[in-house]
């Protein structure tokens, strides 16, 4: 599984300039080269459907994320552990990555998997989720592989009716429960919000006495830079008791 999430790596070999005289001339044709290069990739990675496939009326990536449990992480750290598995464009091109993909309800340990709008990072940093939040549905164990597949379907085909609010959608693989979950770009937009908590509940077919909670972003920040503090007092006041006791 682990190729499967490997970054693609692009191919950074080249030649070093040998001939101080003609370094000027070089130089400019290894710009050229490079510019021509990134050109020619920025081509092959634009994705597009196939003939006669069914085009979605966004793009959409999967992204997968794997990380030690109850260690928050910096954004920094985050977006490093974070994987993109790959992106697609068409009805078909999206069954050819989900038919290959583990589903949540086999994932192990403390395992995410995301999914998108093409451009959009799942990072509360992101432009287009900084300012939003996200309804969040936690599942006893051995619904999550149903209720993610019902839930990005609904997103694909367009059923939330909320315009380009729709950012993507996470499913999160824990220990004593799954929770999944939706995000959307403005959070103070409470009609929006209720239409996508009532299209959950349906597309979802929730009890009518489920716990929904919406998050704002703004709120899951705050509390990570809370937690992050609070470990910092709780290892400051053992380094102090342990040099009180030196002593």
């Amino acid at each position: 599984m682990n190729n499967k999430f490997d970054a693609l790596k692009d191919d950074d070999s080249g030649d070093h300039d040998q001939n101080e005289e003609n370094s000027t001339q070089k130089d400019g044709e290894k710009e050229k080269t490079e510019r021509d290069k990134s050109q020619s990739s920025s081509k092959r990675k634009a994705v597009v459907p196939g003939p006669a496939e069914h085009p979605l009326q966004y793009n959409y990536t999967f992204w997968y994320s794997r990380r030690t449990p109850g260690r928050p992480t910096s954004s920094q750290s985050y977006e490093q552990n974070i994987k993109q598995i790959g992106t697609f464009a068409s009805v078909e091109q999206f069954w050819r990555f989900y038919s290959h993909m583990v589903r949540p309800g086999d994932l192990t340990g403390h395992s995410d998997f995301h999914l998108f709008k093409e451009g959009i990072k799942p990072m509360w940093e992101d432009d287009a989720n900084k300012n939003g939040g996200k309804w969040i549905i936690r599942l006893r164990k051995g619904l999550a592989s149903r209720c993610w597949e019902n839930l990005i379907l609904a997103m694909l085909g367009e059923q939330f009716m909320v315009g380009e609010e729709i950012c993507g959608a996470v499913v999160s693989v824990r220990f004593q429960e799954d929770i999944i979950s939706i995000w959307n770009k403005t959070a103070s937009d409470q009609a929006t919000t209720a239409r996508i908590r009532d299209t959950l509940r349906r597309v979802l077919n929730l009890p009518p006495n489920t716990i929904m909670e919406y998050k704002t972003h703004t709120d899951s920040i705050k509390w990570l830079l809370w937690w992050v503090q609070s470990l910092a007092l709780e290892l400051l006041h053992a380094v102090n008791t342990a040099k009180s006791i030196n002593q």
